[in-house]
Formats: C-alpha cells, sequence, structure tokens
C-alpha cells in the first residue's frame, strides 16, 4: 500500500468573537474555536477540497499521526494518536492526496479542540458544562463553512462521511447544494430511525442517571465514567456485527471482576472503561442529541416541501452547471444503519431526479467496516471521487 500522510498538526480557527454565533434553537455562542487538520495542499483555484466528517466520536485527526496534540488534554490518548481513517488518506490512496485537499473538522460541541461543554466560558472563567447549547447537525455543518470561507474555498469537490457524519454530508447536500460537487454519504440514513432513538435514549439515560453526572456540572469533581461508560457499552453493540464481537471475545479476557464472567462481558467492559480515558460525558450528550433530532423528512416538511424536492432544490441548477453526484454506501452486516436505510435514500434521491450510485460492501463487521477495511471501500472512492474530478 502506498505511504500515508505522515506526521502531522492540528489547526485551529477562531469566529464569532464580535458575533455570537447563533444556534438553530436560538442560543448564542461565541467564540468559536475549531480543531482541525489538511492533508495535501489545496490547488490555486481552491477547488480541489474534500470535507471529510467524522463520525459520532471521532476527530479532526482523521490520517497521520498526531501523539502531541494538547488541545484535548488527558482525552488524546494512544489510541488515537493515529488518525482514524489512515488507510483511507494519501497519496494514492482513497482520498487520494497527490490530488484532493483533505480536510477534517472536530464537530462542534465535541471535545477535541472545537468548542464544547468542556471548553472554558468566557463569560464565567468555568467550563460551560450543562450551559453548553444543544448542537445540531446543521449546527456543525454551518460552523464547517465558517471554516472553508476563512480558507477560500467556495466550492468543494465531495463531502464525505460514515454513520452521522454521513448524515452531515446530506445536509450540506441541502443547505449549501451549489457549494459541493460530489456527495458521499457511508452508512447513514435520511433520518434517526426509532431503533436508533431508543438505541440512543439508553444512552442519555445511563449517563444521567450516573450521581457524578450533576446535571452536566462535573468539571470540579468526579466525571460521571460509569453512566458513560454504560452508554458506550450500549452504543457498541450496534457499531460491530454480533459474530465480530464474538470473536474479539475469545481472543483474550481483557477484563476481570466481580461481575464480569464471560469473555463477551470483558470485551464490552473493556470498551467501556477505556472509551471514559478518551471522550467526555457532555460532548457524548450533544452528539446523541444532534443524532436523535436529524429529520429531512421534517426539515422538508417545515419548508413545505416533499423530502424529494428538498433534495432537488438548487442541486437541478446545479447540474446545469457541472457534477452533482451522490455515492452511497451501504454495509450488509450493519445493525446500526440498517441497508434498507440507504436503499430509501437511493430511492428518494432517484426520485428528486439526482444522480446516484449505490455500492453495497460485504463484510462480516458491521457498521464499523467503514473503519476496519479499507480495501472493501477503496475501489469505489477512488473510482468516483478521481473520475468526478476529470469529468469536471
Amino acid at each position: 500500500m502506498a505511504k500515508g500522510v505522515g506526521p502531522v498538526e492540528t489547526r485551529l480557527f477562531t469566529f464569532g468573537s464580535q458575533k455570537p454565533f447563533v444556534c438553530e434553537n436560538g442560543e448564542e455562542i461565541g467564540p468559536v474555536t475549531l480543531a482541525y487538520e489538511i492533508y495535501g495542499k489545496l490547488n490555486q483555484a481552491r477547488d480541489n477540497a474534500i470535507l471529510l466528517f467524522h463520525a459520532l466520536t471521532g476527530s479532526h485527526h482523521a490520517a497521520g499521526v498526531n501523539p502531541d496534540y494538547q488541545g484535548a488534554g488527558d482525552r488524546w490518548t494512544d489510541e488515537i494518536h493515529t488518525g482514524w481513517w489512515d488507510a483511507f488518506i494519501g497519496p494514492k490512496r482513497s482520498l487520494n492526496t497527490d490530488r484532493f485537499a483533505v480536510i477534517c473538522v472536530n464537530w462542534l460541541g465535541h471535545c477535541y479542540g472545537s468548542t464544547g461543554p468542556p471548553s472554558i466560558d468566557p463569560a464565567t472563567g468555568r467550563p460551560y458544562g450543562s450551559t453548553f447549547p444543544r448542537i445540531t447537525v446543521g449546527d456543525t455543518v454551518r460552523a464547517h463553512f465558517r471554516l472553508l470561507d476563512h480558507l477560500g474555498i467556495e466550492r468543494l469537490h465531495a463531502v464525505v462521511g460514515g454513520s452521522v457524519g454521513g448524515m452531515m454530508c446530506l445536509d450540506v447536500a441541502t443547505r449549501y447544494p451549489r457549494r459541493v460537487r460530489f456527495v458521499v454519504p457511508i452508512a447513514a440514513g435520511l433520518k434517526s430511525t426509532t431503533l436508533q432513538k431508543l438505541h440512543n435514549f439508553e444512552q442519555i439515560n445511563a449517563i444521567y442517571k450516573d450521581p457524578d453526572f450533576k446535571g452536566g456540572d462535573y468539571y470540579a469533581g468526579p466525571p460521571p465514567n460509569a453512566g458513560l461508560s454504560l452508554a458506550r457499552m450500549i452504543g457498541h453493540k450496534t457499531f460491530r456485527s454480533l459474530d465480530h464481537m464474538q470473536e474479539l471475545a475469545q481472543e483474550k479476557v481483557l477484563v476481570s471482576n466481580e461481575l464480569v464472567r464471560l469473555p463477551i462481558e470483558s470485551y464490552m467492559w473493556h470498551q467501556g472503561e477505556k472509551f471514559v480515558k478518551r471522550f467526555d460525558a457532555n460532548a457524548y450528550l450533544r452528539t446523541m442529541w444532534a443524532w436523535q433530532d436529524f429529520d429531512l423528512y421534517r426539515q422538508a416538511d417545515r419548508q413545505g416541501m416533499t423530502v424529494r424536492g428538498l433534495l432537488a432544490e438548487g442541486s437541478h441548477k446545479y447540474l446545469a452547471e457541472g457534477a452533482h453526484k451522490y455515492l452511497v454506501f451501504s454495509i450488509d452486516s450493519d445493525v446500526c444503519y440498517y441497508p434498507v436505510e440507504q436503499r430509501e435514500l437511493t430511492e428518494e434521491l432517484k426520485g428528486a431526479g439526482l444522480d446516484v450510485d449505490w455500492i453495497t460492501v460485504h463484510s462480516e463487521k458491521g457498521h464499523d467496516a467503514f473503519l476496519l477495511e479499507p480495501h472493501l471501500f477503496e475501489p469505489h472512492l477512488r473510482y468516483h471521487l478521481e473520475a468526478e474530478w476529470f469529468r469536471r
């Protein structure tokens, strides 16, 4: 395999010092800092950029090695020193940095350097905690585009993202249709499903019922690790297939205590224990709520149109100028975003008259296959991204 991008550094962009950022619920926050990384170089026209959205608990550190980043404090554990999509990004890889500049940004409301609940509120000198707004997918997308404006990028070659990051791709396509050429949602859907909402609500409850949570204002004392660990275990069972989890659990017993007896119990306990070392409970709640609230059908209804109308609005005008195409990925063993969700998405896109290819990846590893098995995605990603580049 071609070499990756090597050592990288995190960059910071701050805006909203004079005029606060207004969230979709009307709450204001400012100044806002976004942590981001760029792999590859922007061309002179600044039209070769790919905006990559990380998934639920990922970070802006998508590729290369970054062991010395201080912006996340103790949460920057060894586990995340190598970028979460390192095998996908680099010269001659899926996201080819010989041709494209790949930009990944930590979500607004997160905990890896972008402004979020653990950040210091300049008005109080203390962490925002419970006062931090309930961020939506649209809030994060709008914040990301403030960065793109700062970088002088008027039009993206593509947006790419998996899971909730794929939902953000769809938000870009409907919110900024003239500013993106190619849309690649991976294992995502048009709305949060009933099953997702139930799983997410269980996780939210696990955090809230931890006595150390204290309504979200726990930074002066012990964090709600028990609740956050349980939340992670609840969510993790939808990220991997049951067969793959059982296979991993048989490798070795990672934990032994009075509660844990079976290898699969040890595996899940370990997932929770290592997660609390790298994530913040308040930030996790914001990610859950953003996921819970995402619904392009409801958004279309508020604007007095169908979801097909929402997907098509602006896109057909843009199609007259050039390429505006979708590449939708399903994972056949996914029990977090079932393939039926991508079927629904594809049918709505085709019904809107949009150009879409739908690829089903066959994997035994479940939803997280898009993180774990680059060889299953690389031929399709690279072919489509580069073909669209030369087809302009």
